[in-house]
């Protein structure tokens, strides 16, 4: 293990993501501890740790990356908390999931919607489940 990317990634990892970031390391540890240490030390400690983009800017790439693979919710559900925890607006969010609509399909792009309100909802951002529609899709 590196220590200065790691030190270096755990602080700009509890910077964006805080518990929830701690969480998926955490839960690592029992059955791929180094993958944990490649979040840290690569994504976090060489990646994000850039200069040239900041927090906000790298979050929005961070979502609609994730909204385009589709299937990665549980990432996703982080990722969305860390946009807001940067400072981004759930309009801002959600305005940059419905962009990639055109390139990504609408499938994607609702489920990733769908993940942004139950985001928004634990965040008491919105109402709650029962104050709303199911969210089921059209």
């Amino acid at each position: 293990m590196d220590n200065v990317r790691y030190s270096r990634g755990w602080y700009k990892l509890m910077q964006i993501d805080g518990e929830g970031g701690e969480r998926v390391i955490e839960s690592l540890k029992e059955i791929a501890p180094d993958l944990g240490t490649y979040i840290v030390e690569f994504a976090f400690g060489d990646i994000y740790s850039r200069d040239t983009l900041d927090a906000r800017q790298r979050q929005l790439i961070t979502v609609s990356s994730l909204t385009a693979l589709g299937g990665c919710e549980p990432q996703l559900e982080v990722h969305i908390n860390a946009s807001l925890n940067v400072g981004l607006t759930p309009d801002e969010v959600v305005e940059a999931i419905i962009h990639c609509a055109p390139y990504v399909g609408f499938p994607k792009v609702l489920n990733a919607v769908f993940t942004a309100k139950k985001v928004f909802q634990a965040r008491q951002l919105i109402g709650s489940a029962d104050d709303q529609a199911d969210g089921s899709p059209l």
